[in-house]
């Protein structure tokens, strides 16, 4: 096989939410010699973003995303051992949840998902977490970013809570902010986020940078 078909029956795998076929897939990149890297980031990533797409776009529903989040992971399993620890770039550690009173998970568990592909540590906080535990956890595993979601309009003015929090407590902290009624202006300007994210692709790039800054 060559390795544009490996790639792509890693995305079809995880699109598909076929879990055999992924782990079939991952196996014959490690024997064909496909880089780990490549067969996660253009095979495994670029199928979750897909179904990403699809959920957005209302074509695929909560417990769809969470089968192909597994089949994603069950070739992440047989990959990611074989990484050269050079190649993950950076480390790091996250402390992610969804703003109090806000119950949509979906886009941070995708978030969390691209994170842990980069070789970020995580420490997921779940879904309506009390403002005052991002700070108070982030100094607790001495994270180096927060990043938080709220989908809701009640729900995004937490995220202000949350950077005042941090500033007092965990001032070197980095706060990264996503969700579907926030934008670049709101999250930075008017919250005084550190960085903001339309979707989960850009929310990892986005995380590695302020990680490097």
């Amino acid at each position: 096989m060559s390795k544009e078909e490996i790639l792509e029956d890693l995305h079809k795998g995880v699109v598909e939410m076929d879990e055999e076929k992924v782990k079939t897939a991952a196996q014959k990149a490690l024997d064909e010699g496909v880089e780990p890297m490549d067969a996660i980031m253009d095979g495994l990533v670029s199928g979750i973003s897909e179904v990403g797409d699809l959920y957005d776009k209302g074509e695929k529903f909560v417990p769809e995303v969470l089968m192909a989040s597994e089949a994603l992971y069950a070739g992440l399993d047989i990959l990611k051992p074989h990484i050269d620890a050079d190649d993950l770039g950076v480390e790091g550690k996250v402390v992610i949840g969804v703003a109090e009173g806000d119950v949509h998970d979906i886009g941070k568990n995708l978030v969390r998902l691209m994170l842990d592909v980069s070789g970020m540590e995580v420490v997921d906080l779940g879904k309506d977490v009390p403002n005052e535990d991002f700070a108070a956890k982030a100094k607790e595993v001495d994270a180096d970013i927060i990043a938080i979601s709220a989908m809701m309009t009640s729900t995004m003015l937490g995220i202000k809570d949350v950077v005042k929090d941090a500033n007092k407590t965990v001032p070197n902290v980095k706060i990264l902010a996503g969700g579907a009624p926030l934008n670049e202006k709101s999250a930075i300007e008017e919250f005084g986020a550190d960085g903001y994210a339309t979707d989960a692709t850009k929310a990892a790039k986005r995380a590695l940078k302020l990680m490097k800054e």
